[in-house]
C-alpha cells in the first residue's frame, strides 16, 4: 500500500520532517516515491509547506495519509 507519511531529517534532538509518498513496506527514512513538502515543528508557529495539489492527486489514486499527515493536511488547507 502507498502511504503519505513523515520522513525524519535533522540532527539529534532537532527534528525536521519531509512529507513523502512511500510504499508502506519501506523503512521510515528509506526509499520514497515523491516528496510533497516539509514540516518543521521547532518553529513558532510550526512551519508547514505541502504541495496540496500533488497530495490531492495521490489521495485520489489511493494513497493513505498517516494520522499525523492527515492533521497537517487539514492545517495546510486540504
Amino acid at each position: 500500500m502507498v502511504k503519505i507519511r513523515l520522513r525524519r531529517m535533522g540532527a539529534k534532538k532537532a527534528p525536521f520532517y519531509r512529507v513523502v509518498v512511500a510504499d508502506s513496506r519501506y523503512p521510515r527514512d528509506g526509499r520514497f516515491i515523491e516528496e510533497l513538502g516539509t514540516y518543521d515543528p521547532r518553529q513558532t508557529p510550526a512551519a508547514i509547506n505541502i504541495d496540496i495539489e500533488r497530495a490531492q492527486a495521490w489521495i485520489k489514486t489511493g494513497a493513505q495519509p498517516t494520522d499525523t499527515v492527515r492533521d497537517l493536511l487539514k492545517k495546510a488547507g486540504l
